[in-house]
């Protein structure tokens, strides 16, 4: 799904579409990249776009 948010409350406090990830997945699989995500509970997420050096 292109667009989710998952605690509505927070987003409105941060601000923001959410639609960052889905912009980044899609430039990732233009370029033949891979993506690699962790996220936490209270931490946050970290997004890893890994390209081949060809």
């Amino acid at each position: 799904e292109r667009f989710y948010r998952v605690d509505k409350s927070h987003s409105r406090q941060l601000g923001g579409t959410g639609l960052g990830l889905s912009i980044v997945k899609h430039a990732a699989a233009m370029h033949k990249a891979r993506l690699e995500l962790w996220s936490e509970p209270d931490a946050g997420t970290k997004i890893t776009v890994h390209f081949d050096g060809q």
